[in-house]
């Protein structure tokens, strides 16, 4: 959404292209000011305030992408949109690695330019204090944990959520990036309306374009009747497609369509069908290399990557397995009605000395497993699965012993106190360790009286 007080810089030699571009964002009540060259937008960015920048390309003396690297240095958080012909989309594509916010292709679409205009503005503003304005109201979800990683994404989270940019979650399976999807969902402007799930990866070519696009009768054998896809359930929602990088090179280019024109036809038709979805994609892959390698479009890869969030794996934050665990312990207790609520200190001891490679869903699984095994007062070592057993058998340096009657709170203490032992009391190395920020290392010795 715009205000009335947006004030937009239009940088292009051509005189007869600012004006049309005048005209349609003018009309929309956005002020404008005009240069016909880098050179001139690079002086006016110095001397004055623009809350966008509309950039061309190709100018004589000074370059669209010259013009964007001055400017980036002058005012990094200024957002920067390329306007190119269609045949430099790879050059529009270099500039978005540099810092452009977006790109848009001659001949410009009045719709797209204004959609595009406005989501770069949304975003602007919500890096500049819409967070603040969000953490009140803001609903994580079972995103559970107090490492930096965590505190880190929550931040990100909160400022991404409430705007309509693209969002690339990334991270190895099992670390929770269907959970981080629903909770920018669940905090977005979007979160009345539908939030539609498609895995990539559960089926081939032909079933996942019906199930994206629909189909209408006799579209194939078999297509008895029309049918909608998840772009048209997820109409004015959020749809978020896991595990993209299975995606094929057609399909790709069809999603590629959607989000930058807002439209597509089912399968078998012929009638276009306008959408407005937010996309959320999510990949364990490393979506880099396979643009590298040619196995995934770049100017699908850019236009997924507006916001990129990285889940790391547990391995990475032993921080958080305490917290994870007990709550993992209280959901599946209550779910088989019985009266657990804590480990033994052997379990305790093997929950932290395991490297968990399937991450929260194993952790999880592996909680749940103990808590429909456990028939005495407490989960111990014998109602974990074996690879933790046998992890723990073969772990003959542990951090420190758990001693008997520890709770979760009293083993985060011992963990704490035995890497600062391992670091002579390096406070800044003790948090790198373990996963957390310095100041939270702080916060936690505060909390537990350990100055």
């Amino acid at each position: 959404m715009k205000t009335s007080d947006s004030r937009l810089l239009l940088v292009d030699d051509d005189k007869a292209h600012r004006s049309m571009l005048k005209a349609h964002l003018g009309g929309e009540g956005y002020d404008l000011v005009e240069a016909d060259d880098g050179d001139v937008a690079v002086y006016l960015v110095k001397e004055n305030h623009f809350d966008l920048i509309l950039l061309d390309l190709k100018m004589k003396r000074m370059g669209g992408m010259e013009a964007l690297s001055a400017i980036h240095q002058l005012k990094p958080n200024l957002p920067v949109v390329i306007i190119t012909a269609f045949s430099s989309i790879e050059t529009a594509v270099e500039a978005i690695k540099k810092g452009a916010f977006d790109y848009i292709t001659k001949p410009v679409d009045a719709d797209a330019l204004l959609q595009t205009v406005e989501r770069s503005l949304e975003v602007c503003r919500l890096k500049e204090g819409a967070l603040q304005q969000q953490e009140a109201d803001s609903d994580l979800g079972n995103l559970i944990g107090s490492s930096q990683a965590m505190q880190e994404l929550a931040e990100n989270l909160g400022l991404v959520a409430p705007s309509d940019a693209t969002v690339l979650i990334s991270g190895e399976s099992g670390t929770g990036k269907e959970l981080v999807a629903g909770a920018v969902h669940n905090n977005s402007l979007r979160k009345e309306a539908a939030f539609i799930k498609v895995n990539c990866a559960a089926l081939n070519e032909n079933l996942l374009e019906s199930e994206l696009f629909g189909h209408e009768k006799g579209a194939y054998t078999g297509a008895t009747e029309q049918r909608k896809g998840r772009f048209e359930l997820a109409d004015q929602g959020t749809l978020f497609l896991d595990e993209i990088g299975d995606m094929s090179p057609t399909t790709q280019a069809k999603i590629l369509r959607v989000l930058q024109e807002g439209e597509f036809e089912r399968l078998g038709g012929t009638q276009t069908i306008k959408v407005d979805v937010r996309l959320i994609a999510a990949t364990h892959c490393d979506l880099k290399r396979m643009v590298d390698e040619g196995h995934f479009r770049q100017d699908l890869f850019y236009r997924l990557s507006v916001v990129p969030l990285h889940l790391p794996p547990l391995r990475e934050r032993p921080m958080d397995i305490p917290a994870l665990a007990e709550h993992f312990l209280n959901l599946y207790a209550e779910k088989n009605r019985k009266d657990l609520r804590s480990f033994n200190s052997e379990a305790l001891e093997a929950l932290l000395s395991y490297s968990w490679p399937g991450n929260i869903r194993e952790l999880e699984n592996a909680i749940e497993r103990a808590v429909i095994l456990c028939l005495d007062e407490q989960i111990g070592l014998s109602h974990l699965p074996i690879q933790v057993r046998q992890a723990f058998a073969k772990d003959v340096q542990r951090p420190f012993a758990v001693r008997p009657g520890m709770t979760l709170k009293d083993m985060e203490k011992e963990l704490i106190l035995s890497t600062l032992r391992q670091t002579d009391n390096n406070r800044t190395q003790a948090a790198k360790i373990l996963g957390v920020t310095r100041q939270t290392l702080q916060n936690k010795l505060k909390d537990y009286g350990l100055t």
